[in-house]
């Protein structure tokens, strides 16, 4: 079944976590409406029909096992359509990403904001930013897209580390969230017509300035850090880290915590035992996924993962 991160959300909202549980011991998780359940479904069709994102990701919003639920929450929903909640989400989404992504390069020295501004860099840039984002995006909208975000009053043009330049920095984030915020609900109201914007009443609109704006943000980030050959080995590695994890944890399976093996015990077919054990591992935070693995598989260099845990050397960049 493997794993998709929306569908997990609908899992654990709906039955993982742990509130409401019915007569016959079945948990129903946070016992939301169906309004509420459907504004987390980015993608609200099912792993049998995936759609592709812009990276060629085929996504779904649903195991094959939470179907029920997922057909109750639809129920009289246009299919494949998205509430306007689950819009609002995935914009947010989007912006706390770009920007916050953006502010994290430049405080961890991964991105020289002065180099975004260098003539002997600039085509380089655009076609990296364009390759990342996909080609939706004409050369001369991203390029118009980075004029306009530099020449805002807030623009951070280098960054030192000193106090005033984090003030400044965190100043643009604040403004860059705000900018992109304000435009999209002033077109969403203008679009929608009327005072009811709730569920399919009416959907979200981006400018598509506003959409390259942030596309340039998304770029920036996708080409200078996330694609930087170092960082490739580092998530190569996460993933093998987690992949011997899940495979310990389906041979061992009385490791599991005391609620995935309640849940592996009152599985009845392979499959299901497969998802409480992607369950446990998906519960984890990166300190105890770490853990685990010492504990089950070996120990592992914590460096070759990029992540840090209490008591582990720093290492420079």
């Amino acid at each position: 079944g493997g794993f998709e991160g929306n569908a997990q959300t609908l899992r654990i909202l709906s039955r993982l976590e742990p509130k409401v549980i019915d007569a016959t011991g079945r948990s129903h998780g946070l016992n939301l409406t169906r309004a509420s359940l459907d504004a987390t479904c980015k993608y609200p069709w099912t792993s049998a029909h995936p759609l592709p994102d812009p990276g060629g990701r085929l996504k779904y919003g649903v195991y094959d096992e939470d179907e029920a639920v997922f057909t109750w929450m639809r129920e009289g929903a246009p299919g494949r359509v998205r509430c306007i909640e689950a819009e609002v989400m995935d914009l947010s989404d989007d912006i706390a990403y770009s920007v916050h992504d953006f502010e994290d390069a430049i405080v961890n020295g991964y991105l020289d904001p002065a180099r975004l501004a260098d003539p002997a860099e600039h085509d380089a840039l655009i076609q990296a930013i364009q390759t990342w984002v996909g080609y939706d995006f004409a050369r001369d909208e991203l390029e118009d897209a980075l004029y306009r975000l530099m020449r805002m009053p807030e623009w951070v043009a280098s960054f030192s580390g000193t106090r005033s330049d984090l003030a400044r920095l965190k100043n643009l984030t604040s403004d860059l969230i705000g900018r992109f915020a304000r435009a999209a609900v002033t077109a969403t109201r203008a679009a929608a017509g009327g005072p009811e914007l709730t569920r399919f009443h009416a959907h979200v609109v981006v400018p598509r300035v506003i959409e390259a704006e942030m596309g340039v943000l998304k770029g920036i980030i996708g080409a200078v850090v996330v694609s930087i050959d170092g960082r490739k080995a580092l998530y190569k590695e996460q993933r093998r880290l987690l992949k011997r994890l899940a495979t310990a944890l389906w041979e061992n399976p009385h490791e599991l915590d005391a609620v995935h093996r309640e849940d592996f015990d009152h599985a009845t077919t392979d499959r299901e035992r497969r998802r409480t054990i992607v369950d446990q591992v998906a519960s984890l935070t990166d300190q105890h996924a770490i853990s685990w693995h010492g504990r089950l598989v070996g120990e592992v260099d914590v460096a070759s993962l990029g992540i840090w845990v209490p008591g582990a050397p720093m290492r420079a960049r």
